[in-house]
């Protein structure tokens, strides 16, 4: 596949498509593929973990065309991401916001940084699927139709899915992350439990805590040939 020059990597040769709208009304974006969508890949669905954008977005401007078979989604919480909250504009942790078996709603809680306790609570939503943000992603995902969708997430360092895949195996090999079958806490109302609710193969893509130019150096090279198509879908 076609890659460009890295000093014409500086922005999008081409437009995405608008799959919805925020609770403030930004625009939700996606970066279709030429032909059938095969994996889908999304990030920034946490608002304090812009990098997993700024570096799924580099991968992508590398590209000379639009990946054959994947799409992209750069920004899942754009409200969040431009306001450095983990949460959405209404305080809804959006990962916690699918409507799942074990949604409920009691206040989930994280931690600011790896080293401090879990005892900041987020809002699961009033309801499950309450967020148009959460909406949008799941009417997308039922549109594309995916064979599986890789989630970039920050900062545990790990690739994480629950049957240990073929595809998570290569990230795990290509990255030298471990992988793990769950992150060692619990996620109700995750993506990734819809997903697999759903049949759907989802993987976990945690990038580890480092700072921007290593992220950069490590991963975006990775997600570059996912998205030229030299992983493995099944």
């Amino acid at each position: 596949m076609k890659l460009r020059p890295r000093s014409e990597t500086g922005t999008f040769l081409w437009e995405p498509d608008l799959y919805g709208r925020s609770v403030l009304g930004r625009p939700l974006e996606v970066w279709k593929p030429r032909g059938k969508c095969q994996l889908l890949l999304h990030a920034g669905i946490h608002g304090e973990e812009g990098a997993t954008t700024v570096v799924l977005s580099q991968a992508l401007r590398t590209l000379g065309e639009p990946s054959p078979h994947c799409a992209v989604v750069l920004a899942v919480n754009p409200d969040g991401l431009c306001r450095g909250t983990r949460a959405n504009a209404r305080g809804v942790d959006l990962n916690r916001n699918f409507p799942t078996r074990d949604w409920g709603p009691d206040p989930v809680p994280y931690r600011l940084t790896l080293q401090s306790p879990r005892d900041v609570a987020l809002s699961p939503g009033a309801a499950p699927a309450s967020e148009p943000e959460t909406q949008a992603l799941m009417r997308l995902v039922e549109e594309l139709s995916p064979e599986a969708v890789v989630a970039l997430h920050g900062f545990l360092g790990c690739i994480d899915d629950q049957v240990e895949g073929p595809l998570a195996r290569w990230l795990a090999q290509r990255t030298g992350l471990p992988l793990v079958r769950d992150v060692g806490y619990p996620t109700p109302g995750s993506f990734g439990t819809w997903g697999g609710e759903r049949g759907l193969k989802v993987v976990t893509y945690e990038l580890e805590c480092a700072d921007p130019d290593t992220l950069l150096h490590r991963h975006v090279p990775i997600l570059t040939e996912l998205l030229a198509g030299v992983a493995p879908w099944s």
